[in-house]
């Protein structure tokens, strides 16, 4: 007998292999780009909502720039094969004419917070930082191969989970909204970050304050395998997602770091 299929009224899709260091890129294009059109494919079939996980990596060097609009995903130039699959899969999503009834691709930039311990190498610095510092009491950053840009102040838009899970939710109430009553939040791509770039040295600061400690860092050599492929500065432009009425403070750098070093990693709370 074949069993009944469960009701699916919105689908997350975050899954993704998200090594930047894989430069296999056929491991990208089998998990990242034709296993999601596969997900796209069946959530328009079945007139499924759809959110899935697109990345700051497709921003490359950030030539032009940080905003998530449609215009400039053509001419983006991803700086590793992780980036790249990113972008192509949000390529093909605008180019397709059958759709689900709702999508959104989030741009996330440097996610953080609990239950990363799976991402080894790829979990956020924190993490990092935070078994350094209980192993040998500093913390490793690397040094800058870049003009412009001291050591360990290499700059990113660090966004904490907590906040991820918010637009999430945010977005699939809209949506809900949206069916019921007619409400409009427009389908395509979102940047979810804070809008503030901060920088490595800060965030290590903030990982230190969080134990009580003084900070205590060593700058090594980036690996050479990345030095080409890394980027130095990256900050979302947060106006497509506020206009669209998303009105929720973000967690500060120091708020999120606090709480999830006194409150998760300090408590050894990996879930």
């Amino acid at each position: 007998m074949q069993k009944e299929k469960p009701a699916v009224d919105f689908v997350f899709h975050l899954g993704a292999r998200t090594d930047t260091t894989e430069f296999d890129y056929s491991v990208h294009q089998k998990l990242n780009v034709e296993y999601s059109q596969q997900i796209w494919n069946y959530c328009t079939i079945n007139s499924i909502a759809l959110v899935y996980a697109s990345s700051a990596a497709t921003y490359g060097e950030g030539e032009l720039g940080y905003d998530d609009s449609h215009d400039i995903v053509e001419q983006l130039h991803p700086l590793n094969p992780y980036g790249i699959s990113k972008n192509e899969f949000d390529k093909w999503v605008l180019h397709q004419e059958d759709c689900p009834p709702f999508w959104a691709g989030l741009k996330f930039f440097n996610v953080y917070g609990p239950n990363e311990y799976h991402k080894k190498r790829m979990a956020s610095v924190i993490f990092h930082s935070y078994n350094q510092i209980q192993q040998n009491g500093k913390v490793k950053l690397f040094k800058s191969h870049k003009s412009g840009f001291e050591d360990g102040d290499q700059l990113r838009d660090f966004v904490y989970v907590k906040d991820v899970v918010n637009v999430c939710f945010w977005i699939m109430v809209e949506v809900t909204k949206y069916v019921k009553v007619g409400n409009s939040l427009t389908a395509g791509l979102y940047n979810v970050g804070t809008g503030k770039a901060r920088s490595f040295n800060g965030l290590t600061k903030a990982t230190f304050a969080g134990l009580d400690l003084q900070p205590n860092i060593e700058y090594i050599d980036m690996p050479s395998d990345i030095r080409d492929k890394y980027q130095y500065f990256t900050e979302a432009n947060m106006g497509k997602l506020i206009s669209a009425g998303y009105n929720k403070p973000f967690f500060s750098l120091e708020e999120g770091v606090e709480d999830y070093v006194r409150n998760y990693l300090s408590k050894n709370l990996f879930y």
